[in-house]
């Protein structure tokens, strides 16, 4: 199993000036990684591999690829690839997507070494020692202890917008300590949930629970009197680049709060429910189709989504996403579909009578198609009537962090 665990960074002056070199020195790898990419024949490379045997001529011809680890080196080729991969993929699903540019010193701020070249020390404390190869000791915040079941099988290590230093530790362990996920026959609707991404709350779950939103508008005000302050700054100016540091703190601390919250969400569900069924939805493309975007983007369900399957893994837990359209419109009772413009907050069916909250219908269409992603029938004991909740368990944000720890 994967997973990583990232720790604020101090390196001294003397140490940060020479990560941005060595940084810097991995951007032009990369840059050439790409222009060799273009201009050589795909014989010679076409892949990370092949590329890596380049390595040794680009040291010969220029000499400052030496002054930086050479299984780094490696990695930020590898970087190259997985990118382009990545590319390759999203053509494949139909997206209109360009080609790979340049990186400016602006838009590659980390590097990673793997496999060697680093060691982690002195971690009896809250405070250990990163030792870099050909850069030195890096102080961390030691925050949290690394699993003694868990191997190091790399360092990344990048700078912020904000000039803060991070470094993060990928770590692998051995299949046989993750928690066995519980049989897949024993699964019925008293310990499975199905879980709607909603408008009004941020989840609805099957049995009747809502969780809120988080509150943000006191930080996006913030956010916006900071951008305020930036667009009277002249460009390239010190003063400019000090208050373009203000509004990334405050991205930053954001984005913190959502990430922090929905680490406690996905903790709680996967710790009370043995199965956790959730919308496959297409992020991207609801950002892009709709007027209320901001909002959406605010709920980071993608990143949710993700979560909520890396929280699977670690505790044993079945997440399964299902197809998503028409998990509103249709009744969860009898199947027919009917209409919902968004304000329009109840369900019900002009076919069977159903009454209930639109987001509870939907939630309980979660939960029969994750029964039927797993090849289970819907449980004949619990009719879908008296499953479906008349009223909701509001469960307050202070419930949920008490719940769910960031600790996993």
């Amino acid at each position: 199993m994967e997973c990583s665990h990232r720790y604020p960074a101090y390196p001294t002056q003397g140490v940060a000036a020479e990560l941005e070199r060595h940084i810097d020195i991995h951007r032009q790898a990369y840059n050439y990684t790409l222009y060799e990419y273009e201009n050589v024949d795909a014989e010679d490379i076409g892949s990370a591999y092949k590329h890596h045997s380049r390595l040794p001529d680009w040291k010969d011809e220029f000499p400052i690829f030496s002054e930086v680890n050479s299984k780094a080196l490696q990695r930020t080729v590898t970087r190259f690839y997985h990118n382009l991969d990545g590319l390759s993929e999203k053509k494949q699903n139909g997206r209109k997507v360009g080609k790979l540019k340049w990186k400016s010193p602006r838009e590659f701020q980390s590097m990673t070494f793997s496999q060697s070249g680093f060691e982690l020390k002195n971690t009896s404390g809250r405070h250990a020692t990163l030792w870099l190869s050909k850069i030195g000791d890096i102080n961390i915040r030691y925050h949290r202890d690394i699993p003694d079941e868990a191997s190091i099988k790399e360092v990344t290590v990048k700078k912020e917008t904000t000039g803060d230093w991070f470094v993060s530790f990928g770590l692998e362990s051995d299949e046989a300590d993750r928690p066995e996920k519980p049989d897949v026959d024993s699964l019925d609707s008293s310990n499975s949930i199905g879980v709607d991404l909603g408008i009004l709350n941020y989840i609805h779950t099957s049995d009747g629970k809502t969780v809120d939103w988080l509150d943000l508008e006191d930080k996006y005000e913030r956010l916006r009197r900071e951008q305020r302050k930036l667009s009277r700054k002249q460009k390239g100016s010190n003063n400019f680049e000090k208050q373009r540091r203000e509004v990334a703190k405050v991205k930053r601390h954001i984005r913190r709060k959502v990430l922090d919250y929905q680490h406690k969400i996905t903790t709680w569900l996967v710790r009370e429910y043995d199965a956790v069924f959730v919308e496959d939805l297409d992020v991207k493309g609801m950002l892009e189709d709709s007027h209320n975007a901001r909002n959406k983007q605010d709920a980071a369900w993608r990143q949710f989504i993700s979560l909520l399957e890396y929280k699977g893994e670690l505790y044993g837990t079945h997440v399964v996403q299902v197809e998503p359209e028409g998990t509103t419109k249709e009744c969860a009772s009898c199947g027919v579909e009917t209409a919902k413009p968004v304000w329009v907050r109840e369900h019900s069916c002009p076919s069977c009578g159903l009454e209930c909250d639109r987001d509870a219908n939907a939630a309980m269409n979660v939960l029969q198609r994750g029964f039927s992603e797993l090849g289970l029938g819907w449980p004949e004991d619990t009719p879908v009537e008296t499953a479906l909740p008349t009223d909701t368990t509001q469960v307050s944000a202070k419930r949920v962090v008490e719940a769910g720890s960031l600790g996993a």
